[in-house]
């Protein structure tokens, strides 16, 4: 029975009573959880993430249509792991929701020729270390040949780099990652600390106590790492690299995104 007398001791002393967080969700058909999951607060999403994988074996029921009321030329992370979802508990589904001959569900465009199905599936298939091997890889090759030939890119070659191509790099972290990871994301965290990478680091897991985080082995390579862990970019030469990506044009609209 509810505690309607503790309740309004709560109100009256004026404290506020929050609905349950965990009121009938279970009871929630297929249809209606999904609709709930897609169109909830940011919180509410969260929320339901645990949930949606715990009913990964109702996707069957939907097949195809799983994702019907999803944008694949979003970003929408919600999408991205169902796929994720799928990807662990129910990989028969996969192919009938991603075209073998694309580049993965969610559309991907270059201005430079750049096939990016090699990293979405990456990301799908939550390889987040492979996955950011291949964002710096194609950094290189969007920063041009002479970053290629030297195996990394100048501060002073991001600006040549194209908008469309950083926007598909961030919009394909950003959905296999439920909205944690992403140049846009790192961006907006900064943003938040006034500039101050010094906080940054360690917000994002890229240093402790006042040490460097050790590449490759220390890092967090999976979707329980702190906000902003990936992609990472080479500090050795300073910040003037992660200062002039996630300061680019292509950013500017999207770091007051809260994903």
């Amino acid at each position: 029975m509810p505690d309607i007398v503790g309740q309004s001791r709560l109100i009256e002393a004026g404290c506020k009573v929050m609905p349950s967080d965990k009121s009938d969700s279970t009871n929630l058909t297929i249809h209606e959880l999904l609709e709930k999951f897609s169109s909830g607060s940011l919180r509410q999403k969260r929320r339901f993430v645990k949930l949606v994988e715990e009913r990964s074996s109702d996707f069957k029921e939907l097949g195809e249509d799983l994702l019907k009321n999803f944008d694949p030329e979003s970003d929408n992370w919600c999408a991205g792991w169902l796929l994720q979802v799928c990807q662990r508990h129910q990989p028969q589904l996969i192919s009938k929701l991603i075209d073998p001959d694309s580049s993965g569900w969610f559309r991907t465009h270059s201005g430079s020729g750049v096939n990016y199905a090699a990293l979405q599936q990456a990301l799908l298939e939550e390889r987040f270390e492979d996955a950011d091997r291949m964002t710096s890889s194609t950094l290189r090759e969007l920063a041009g040949p002479s970053a290629v030939e030297r195996g990394y890119v100048y501060f002073s070659e991001v600006t040549s780099i194209t908008e469309v191509d950083l926007i598909t790099l961030d919009r394909l972290w950003i959905a296999y990652s439920q909205g944690k990871f992403g140049f846009s994301v790192q961006a907006r965290l900064l943003e938040a600390l006034k500039g101050r990478y010094e906080m940054l680091w360690p917000k994002i897991g890229w240093k402790e106590n006042g040490v460097w985080t050790r590449y490759p082995n220390a890092f967090t390579w999976s979707i329980s790492a702190p906000e902003g862990h990936m992609p990472l970019i080479n500090q050795l030469r300073g910040v003037r690299l992660m200062d002039a990506l996630i300061n680019h044009s292509a950013f500017n609209p999207r770091r007051s995104i809260k994903t």
